[in-house]
């Protein structure tokens, strides 16, 4: 029976790295399906911080998964899995998509994002996940604030300096000299900034 897996935690946390690992051992099993990403910091593929990358379907914010998945169909066969990383960034409509695509299909689907963005609140997207998904997991890791404390929140710095306002996609952390960044903050250091 097919299901509808969310997989969530904070940036640095193993997100795309676990993405990629579930992408490859199910490819070894001799199972076919589609990695797929949003949003991604490199154009075309799911990346991990500690520099590990495949190619992916890159979705529009338009995009018809379901669509996707019936093109992707060779010689009649169809996906048994969809690995879906950058999560929060779909559209509300995708992530209904996902769960039909489990309903009807028969499907996997595996999805990996951020809970909340850097006003501390759920991505329209995320919220959806967690209305629909049958499995929720968070990916634990020893991300940590720079005061050593668990990091809980994402703070978006603008020329150093934390916001609270502005559009909720907004891509950073690109590289250096980047005017846009993000960083990992306990809940206090996300409420309170403080400099280090």
């Amino acid at each position: 029976m097919a299901e509808l897996r969310f997989f969530y935690g904070t940036m640095g946390s193993g997100k795309s790295t676990m993405a990629l690992l579930i992408h490859h051992n199910l490819i070894l099993a001799g199972q076919r399906g589609l990695l797929v990403t949003r949003q991604e910091r490199r154009d075309g593929a799911v990346a991990s911080r500690l520099g590990v990358s495949r190619p992916a379907v890159e979705l529009a914010p338009d995009d018809d998964i379901r669509q996707r998945c019936r093109s992707a169909r060779s010689g009649g066969t169809p996906l048994q899995f969809l690995v879906c990383d950058e999560a929060q960034f779909y559209a509300v409509e995708q992530i209904e998509q996902l769960a039909e695509l489990v309903d009807d299909e028969d499907l996997d689907v595996y999805a990996f994002g951020l809970l909340t963005d850097f006003r501390g609140r759920l991505f329209p997207a995320t919220a959806r996940l967690l209305e629909l998904a049958d499995h929720l997991e968070v990916v634990r890791s020893e991300a940590r604030c720079w005061c050593g404390r668990p990091a809980t929140h994402h703070a978006r710095l603008v020329a150093g300096a934390q916001v609270r306002d502005g559009d909720t996609i907004v891509p950073g952390d690109l590289g250096p000299g980047d005017e846009v960044t993000y960083e990992l903050r306990c809940r206090r250091h996300w409420r309170q900034p403080e400099r280090r």
